[in-house]
């Protein structure tokens, strides 16, 4: 059983053995830790992130480095020695240097592709060449292929030549003379079919494959589907090219799923973590949506200055304009927020609009109805309380404030529903349609709402 970090001993012992500088001490003490145990180390003394990196066998080093934030990636780099930092860069797996290296700006990266041994180079240039959120930047050269008129002698021979140095072993390639995918096969086939046995006699050829160029919530949802811990990737002539393995996708999810948060929060997507993102790029993530906002909310006066003469004859409709506006401005976040995360677990797609437009419609007129009455009887209420609030057309003003709370917040379901599909179909990001958004335009249009119904209402009477 592994020691927590928790618990006293484990610090105070690094602590003890920081104070002697015995390397050789650190270095047993720190490759007998797990690996989580010392990226838990690395958090809580981030003075000591580079020397504890550069004091572990580089194959655990590498393995802890690769689940550190990129703040702390970019720090330790920063600190360790070249002849260490090549040592490092060239141990990790091709689809993590790929991650580190396109977070950095491009000065940087010439420099450090220059410390790669060759090969590592050719494969970590060839991968950065790949769109940024493509399956490319995922994939990993590191897997065991096998021919299809192989036995399972010698794939098993295969598998003891290169399958240390592979991603995983759980699953072996099938290949042609050509490079052509023909399928891919669990190892536990392999392990219980006769030695002599061919491949071409134990493959079923229902594989499954992603596109080198396939974007990566693509391949998310197609793991999801699938219930692989790896998939091949494949180009457009089907040549075999990596794999991509279900650790990859985890983080990805994770990514996605934070981006999300943020767009929907109306901000742009971070790429650091919170507290390590400089002030001035915190702000310029920022202020892009609240301006976009602000100016939408300056038509909501706009529209407030057209409907003035209105609301000079009748004063009491500007009572209620603050609830008719947030009511439809809730109702569209709902629904926006609802729609974008049904499209992020791909729940719904493009071709579901019409569902999801009546399904909305339904709820919106549902949703709508229950407040009108609650805004119907708060006014009977209030001038049960003081007759003299809402004058004699009580009544009036009372059926103004629930038709129109039916016809907002509809309008707002209907918006909020439809605005990230119509974005996912022009290629934007849904979650761009934010809930800020979504209430900004529901503001504006829910007054027009409001004030036709005052005026269908009212007319001759107070307008």
């Amino acid at each position: 059983m592994s020691l927590e970090l928790e618990q006293p001993g484990l610090q105070e012992q690094f602590e003890q053995l920081i104070e002697k500088e015995d390397k050789l001490e650190i270095r047993e003490f720190l490759d007998h830790q797990n690996i989580s145990d010392v990226a838990e180390l690395i958090n809580a003394y981030p003075e000591y992130e580079a020397q504890i990196i550069a004091n572990m066998a580089i194959h655990r080093a590498s393995s802890v480095f690769k689940i550190l934030d990129i703040a702390q990636q970019k720090d330790i780099v920063k600190e360790l020695p070249s002849s260490k930092t090549a040592e490092l860069l060239n141990e990790l797996p091709a689809d993590d240097l790929t991650d580190f290296l396109e977070e950095l700006p491009k000065a940087a990266i010439r420099d450090l592709i220059k410390l790669l041994d060759p090969e590592e180079r050719k494969i970590t240039l060839s991968m950065l060449g790949y769109p940024e959120d493509s399956v490319g930047r995922l994939m990993t050269p590191d897997y065991v292929y096998v021919f299809a008129d192989n036995t399972v002698t010698e794939v098993f021979s295969t598998i003891r030549k290169h399958g240390k140095n592979s991603e995983t072993v759980d699953v072996i390639y099938v290949i042609n003379d050509k490079g052509e995918l023909v399928d891919d096969i669990r190892i536990r086939d392999v392990i219980l079919a006769s030695p002599e046995k061919r491949l071409i006699e134990i493959i079923d050829g229902r594989v499954v494959s992603l596109n080198v160029n396939d974007d990566q919530e693509h391949a998310s949802q197609v793991f999801k589907m699938n219930n692989r811990v790896a998939l091949p990737v494949v180009d457009d002539n089907n040549i075999l090219l990596g794999i991509v393995t279900i650790d990859d996708m985890l983080w990805v999810a994770n990514e996605e799923f934070s981006e999300d948060i943020q767009k929907i929060g109306g901000t742009e997507a971070f790429d650091e973590p919170y507290l390590d993102i400089p002030l001035l790029k915190l702000f310029r993530k920022r202020i892009g949506w609240l301006v976009v906002l602000f100016l939408g909310e300056m038509l909501t006066a706009t529209a407030m200055g057209y409907f003035e003469d209105e609301i000079t004859k009748a004063v009491v409709l500007a009572l209620f304009v603050p609830l008719i506006i947030s009511s439809g401005g809730n109702s569209g976040s709902q629904a926006s927020t609802l729609i974008i995360q049904a499209m992020a677990v791909g729940e719904i797609s493009l071709a579901d609009w019409w569902r999801v437009l009546r399904r909305e419609l339904s709820s919106g007129l549902l949703l709508g109805g229950v407040l009108g009455i609650i805004g119907f009887v708060r006014v009977v209420v209030w001038h049960s309380i003081a007759p003299t609030l809402y004058g004699q057309h009580w009544m009036l003003i009372a059926s103004t404030v629930g038709f129109s709370l039916v016809g907002v917040v509809l309008w707002g379901t209907l918006s909020g529903s439809m605005l990230p599909i119509v974005l996912k179909k022009l290629g934007a990001d849904p979650a761009v349609s934010s809930a800020p958004f979504v209430a900004t335009l529901v503001d504006v249009t829910g007054l027009i709402i409001y004030f036709s119904v005052a005026f269908f209402f009212l007319q001759g009477i107070l307008l």
